[in-house]
Formats: C-alpha cells, sequence, structure tokens
C-alpha cells in the first residue's frame, strides 16, 4: 500500500540471531543480558550513572514519579505537546496535571519561562520532553528547578544519546526516561531505560521494578540468594532476557542511524525550503546534538490537514500527527486542564512525515515530490 512508511524497523539477521541465542540459553526472564544492557546503556551516557531496564517507556516515568514520591495534592507541570503517557502517569499517582506551553514556534520544547509561569506552592516536580529528538535548553530549566526545589524528569523518549552542550539527555535530572517502542531510535518492541546519579532514588526505583523484593530470581538461581525480603510495595515492571539481547544489538546501531537520520532531515529541509505553507521547526538551534526522531512540519493554517493527510495516502506516501491536544481526548476533556495557546495551535497544524535509517534519499524526494503535487508548487529538488 505504501510507496513510504511513516517507519521501518533497523533491523536484520543480528537481532534475530540474538533473540535466538537467548532461548536457547534456557534463561528468558530479566538476567544477564539485562544487566548488559543497562551497563553498555549507562557507559553510553556518561559516568556515574545507574540505567535500570524497565518493560516500557511509561514504566519508567511512572517509577519515577513513585521513587519520588508525588502524590495526591501535588501538581506536575508537563508539556502541552507530548505523548498522551506523560500526563496519564501524572493522573495514575494521583497528582494534578499543568500544561506548559511551547517555547515558541521554531522550538516546540518547554522553556524554564514556560515552566515558571505554571509554577505554584503545590508544584512538586516538571517533566519535560526532548520533543523529536532536540535538547530542551537545560541550563535555564535545571537553574529553576534547582532554585525552586522541585524535582526534574526528563522524558528522554525521542531523545537516545542526544546531547546539549556535550552532555547525554536524560543525565540533567533527578531521573531520565527512556522508551524502546517499536518506532524509537532505539527500538526493541516494547522495553525502557531509567536513569539516575542518585544512588537512594536508583535503589527505590529497583524496588518498584520488581515487586519491592531484595533479591531478584536471577539471584536465586546463580546460588547468590536463597530468599529475599520485600521491604516496599511494588510492581512487576521488568524487562526480558529476548528485549535486551536485541537493545543490545541496537544500542551498537544507535549512533550510525542517528547520524543517518540527520542526513535525511538535511535533505527534507533543503527539499522544503521554498515552501512558504510549511515551516520546517528547531532549526538554527545552539548548544544541541538532536538524534532526529520524527520530522515534524506545521502547515499553515490555509491548509487543511486532514484532506493533506489523505492527498498523501492517495500518493502512497504515510504520515501522522505529534500529537494531538489533550483537551480533544475524552479523559481530558473536564479535568480542567489550562489552556497553552502555542501548543494548542501546533497540534491542530503539525504533521510528521516519513522518517527512518534505512531510509533513501530518493524516497525523501519522493515524499517532497508529492508534497509540492499537492500544493502546486514547481522547483527542482536535489
Amino acid at each position: 500500500m505504501w510507496k513510504v512508511q511513516l517507519f521501518k524497523l533497523n533491523y536484520n539477521e543480528k537481532e534475530s540471531k540474538a533473540v535466538k541465542e537467548t532461548v536457547d540459553s534456557g534463561w528468558i526472564t530479566m538476567g544477564e543480558k539485562s544487566r548488559e544492557f543497562e551497563e553498555k546503556f549507562s557507559n553510553m551516557l556518561g559516568d556515574n550513572i545507574d540505567a535500570i531496564a524497565l518493560s516500557s517507556g511509561t514504566a519508567s516515568l511512572h517509577t519515577a514519579l513513585l521513587a519520588l514520591d508525588i502524590k495526591a495534592g501535588d501538581e506536575v507541570i508537563i508539556p502541552a505537546l507530548t505523548f498522551v503517557a506523560d500526563i496519564n502517569v501524572v493522573k495514575m499517582v494521583g497528582a494534578t496535571p499543568i500544561l506548559a506551553d511551547c517555547g515558541d514556534y521554531n522550538s516546540w520544547n518547554i522553556t524554564a519561562e514556560s515552566i515558571e509561569a505554571q509554577i505554584s506552592s503545590k508544584t512538586k516536580a516538571v517533566i519535560l520532553v526532548h520533543f523529536a529528538g532536540y535538547p530542551c535548553e537545560m541550563d535555564k530549566i535545571v537553574e529553576l528547578c534547582r532554585g525552586r526545589e522541585i524535582f526534574l524528569i526528563e522524558d528522554c523518549a525521542h531523545a537516545p544519546d542526544a546531547r546539549y552542550k556535550g552532555k547525554a539527555c536524560g543525565t540533567f535530572g533527578d531521573f531520565g526516561c527512556f522508551s524502546f517502542f517499536t518506532n524509537k531510535n532505539l527500538s526493541v518492541g516494547e522495553g525502557g531505560m531509567l536513569v539516575s546519579q542518585d544512588e537512594e532514588l536508583t535503589l527505590k526505583a529497583k524496588y518498584f521494578r520488581s515487586h519491592g523484593m531484595t533479591a531478584l530470581t536471577l539471584d536465586r538461581h546463580k546460588g547468590r540468594a536463597i530468599s529475599y525480603d520485600v521491604v516496599q510495595s511494588g510492581l512487576n515492571y521488568r524487562i526480558d532476557e529476548m528485549r535486551s539481547a536485541i537493545g543490545l544489538v541496537q544500542l551498537e546501531k544507535l549512533k550510525k542511524s542517528n547520524r543517518k537520520r540527520e542526513v535525511l532531515v538535511k535533505r527534507y529541509i533543503d527539499n522544503l525550503s521554498d515552501i512558504k505553507d510549511i515551516l520546517v521547526p528547531f532549526q538554527d538551534l545552539k548548544d544541541v546534538e538532536p538524534v532526529y526522531h520524527i520530522f515534524p512540519i506545521l502547515l499553515s493554517s490555509k491548509i487543511d490537514r486532514v484532506w493533506f493527510i489523505n492527498r498523501l495516502k492517495e500518493m502512497g506516501i504515510q504520515s501522522s500527527i505529534h500529537y494531538p491536544a489533550f483537551k480533544d481526548f475524552t479523559a481530558f476533556k473536564d479535568i480542567g486542564l489550562n489552556s497553552a495557546p502555542i501548543a494548542e495551535d501546533i497540534a491542530q497544524r503539525e504533521l510528521t512525515l516519513p522518517l527512518y535509517p534505512t531510509m533513501s534519499l530518493d524516497e525523501v524526494d519522493l515524499v517532497c515530490e508529492s508534497i509540492y503535487k499537492i500544493l502546486e508548487v514547481e522547483r527542482e529538488i536535489l
């Protein structure tokens, strides 16, 4: 059906071999592969980083809030433009979500200024998102949160190995939360990683991951423990060995894959630069090393987005939306969310075009040619 899909897995025989070897080993629950995955992921981020492999990125966000003891009566500031996981986990711990707006129409991330505008005496934490793999301006945000004694959680679902002033995203806050969902830069199907530099928070998070138990099944299997204690109530957010094995392969590919994404994004920008009815955000940012998770564009208000999506579909080009506004979801219509004008406008006009590491420049050109035809723009592509 699709000439160019929105996303394709960057898999080959290495992932298949890793899974087969894991199954053949006879140990498939969280074990040595998961520990190796945690160690190598931690090493990628920098020194003194503890990494905890989990069953999903959402599990990492939820665990972070639980470890920080966020509860009913607390307020948590989140981006107004983000995936529903961020608001869901805040609601799940009983806290109140407060929306911070995008900085402007070029950088869709939240800023220290948009966060500060929403701080109250009840604010206990901020969850930020490095949208599309472009790091937030972290210096001012960290200074603000530390000065107000507010916890900082980085949602790095879009940003594995993205960096701000040379420092890895996920290492600025109290916790960094990563997702390895199917369409992510590092993909294992379902999986996530929670990272921290605080030993006490790390220990609490590990207990939440596995029922509050002091010893894992692997410890008993290896003879390192006979039984276990339960020191706090916990959940089952463990990853399994097959996904960790895939994660190790994907981690080896990550830097090269992110560089390929950069080449494709630059081609998109060059091709679309003369189309007045399309704005490409996140250009000319300073001090950042993005990882180009998705390629979002902003359509002119003159363009009917549904019509545009359907026209692309007719031409075999798949597209998506990142993300609908929270106020448009049934679950959040009547909870009194504050307004965020820029984010709400972007949510009505944003469109995500295909992007994945195995995509060719010819496929980028085909997407752009389709857009020219739809908008009746005449221009020679590269």
